[in-house]
């Protein structure tokens, strides 16, 4: 049977994609394998249905409200507990396959070492970036910012009368807004990554990096597919959904007139494009159509190709808690009868890479790896961010772009440092987080009410006799006052928990009456 008459409602699936009885990937040995998805355990929600939360609401550049749309995957109890349950699944599995080599702290030092060399030096690099692949016999071209960068595509597009171009995940390109870009334009965009896939059919932005549909159940896939593709609504198998979306994407990639990837590193030694899929699509977009784009952030720069290996190993130990991924492609030239080019990509990145602070967020490789550690991250979803990039990692990037709008998520993290022990490359992300605090409170860019409260309370915890008098007061003031005046919007300490009990006296007093001597201060 031909892919283009499938019915993904009728039709059976392939036998190479019968479900085995456990859903676990096995080895010869009969044992789970224990890497990557294979070590992973299908997360089922209750039968009851669920309508599956939105992301935030975007009103142009006024700030988004992350706690309003973590308020409402909050309160979708499925939702939550399945993402929760993923995320620490793979952060579990990221544990396990860092601990196994003793040598991970020093790839992690040398990783960082590299990063700060190659942006030390970006400008020669990208030079000879260019240089090399130039004499691979691709075209090269520089773009200052992303509506420049969806210009340049467009052009190449047009100039060769393509109409469809089918491309692999790539987070610069929705950073660039560049689907969007292409609709009104008249080129339709074919995503081959399946969480992209189905997020695009869903008309949704990606919330992990990694992970693009980790906050969808089955059930909201089987619910996307059957209005988009015609599928069985009733069926949320795994196993039927990914063969489904195969079927009837496959013929759109047979038949496409351009295909595009993102980049993962770009070796300035030999002017190479190297990315790292699970699902082969990136080789697909990149070689079955005779035009090939390649978008590329110039912080994804590394020296030479002996480098690599030190970021192969630990992206796919922090991404997925695997040893590698299954597909690593490099795409140095054009094939005979093809043509390729490779768009190096600005969009801020050069004034980051001058912000004494926040430079070093350029080393992220976007394993997210401190999202799936995030607590808040966990809980509220990567679509409450409102923005490309959520999670720790967001809260450095997205005020670069949009210091209004993204005013408020430095300010959804509990700063408890786990982000900056699991990253590959050692940025010190939970550091920065409270810098952009700090600088967003210098330039007035919070609320006058948390600028009056936050005022108030260093007013009180610079004075060491007005904070113990303060704390008594709070403690006496908890004992005896109604529940409704401790509980009620204004006191956000009491969404979602309980206040603990007060103690009988703080840590000062008792010190002071059990270790000092006469008192003494």
């Amino acid at each position: 049977m031909s892919a283009e008459g499938m019915n993904p409602q009728k039709d059976p699936l392939h036998p190479q994609v019968q479900p085995p009885g456990d859903e676990s990937a096995r080895g010869q040995d009969g044992q789970r394998l224990q890497h990557a998805e294979g070590a992973s355990k299908p997360v089922r929600a209750p039968a009851a249905r669920e309508a599956q939360p939105r992301g935030a609401k975007i009103h142009g550049d006024k700030p988004i409200d992350q706690a309003e749309a973590a308020e409402r995957f909050i309160a979708a109890p499925l939702h939550q507990a399945a993402h929760d349950a993923r995320l620490w699944d793979v952060r579990k599995k990221r544990d396990a396959a860092t601990q196994a080599i003793p040598e991970w702290e020093e790839l992690r030092e040398l990783a960082s070492q590299i990063k700060t060399h190659t942006l030390a030096n970006l400008d020669t690099y990208l030079e000879q970036f260019e240089a090399a692949a130039k004499a691979n016999g691709v075209h090269v071209h520089w773009a200052a910012d992303g509506a420049e960068h969806n210009r340049i595509v467009h052009g190449i597009l047009r100039d060769h009368g393509a109409k469809t171009l089918i491309k692999s995940k790539s987070m610069l390109t929705e950073e660039c807004g560049f689907r969007h870009y292409m609709a009104a334009n008249g080129i339709d965009i074919i995503e081959t990554d399946l969480g992209e896939r189905i997020q695009q059919l869903d008309e949704e932005e990606p919330s992990h990096v990694v992970m693009p549909a980790v906050h969808k159940t089955r059930i909201d896939v089987a619910e996307v597919f059957a209005r988009t593709l015609g599928t069985d609504p009733t069926n949320d198998d795994a196993h039927y959904l990914a063969e489904s979306q195969r079927m009837t994407t496959r013929p759109l990639i047979l038949q496409a007139d351009a295909g595009m990837t993102g980049c993962n590193f770009a070796i300035a030694e030999t002017g190479t494009v190297v990315t790292c899929t699970n699902e082969g699509n990136a080789d697909l977009s990149g070689n079955v159509p005779k035009l090939q784009i390649h978008s590329i952030g110039i912080e994804k720069l590394i020296p030479r190709i002996e480098h690599l290996g030190v970021f192969i190993r630990v992206l796919a130990r922090s991404a997925l808690g695997s040893t590698i991924t299954q597909y690593t492609s490099h795409f140095r030239g054009p094939r005979k009868g093809t043509e390729m080019h490779m768009v190096l990509v600005d969009n801020g990145r050069s004034a980051r890479l001058g912000m004494e602070e926040f430079w070093t967020s350029l080393k992220c490789i976007r394993c997210g790896a401190c999202m799936n550690t995030c607590p808040v991250y966990r809980r509220s979803g990567g679509l409450s961010y409102g923005a490309t990039y959520s999670g720790p990692i967001g809260l450095i990037i997205d005020p670069t772009f949009n210091k209004r709008k993204y005013s408020t998520l430095p300010f959804s993290s509990t700063m408890n440092g786990s982000c900056t022990n699991v990253c590959p490359v050692k940025i010190n992300i939970h550091e920065q987080i409270f810098a952009w605090r700090k600088v967003l409170a210098e330039e007035h860019q919070i609320p006058l009410l948390k600028q009056g409260m936050m005022k108030a309370a260093g007013a009180v915890l610079s004075r060491p006799a007005a904070y113990r008098a303060a704390i008594g007061a709070a403690d006496s003031a908890l004992k005896a006052l109604p529940r409704f005046a401790v509980y009620n919007p204004v006191n956000t300490w009491g969404k979602k928990r309980e206040m603990p009990e007060s103690p009988k006296q703080s840590f000062h007093a008792w010190y002071k009456q059990n270790r000092m001597k006469d008192g003494a201060k």
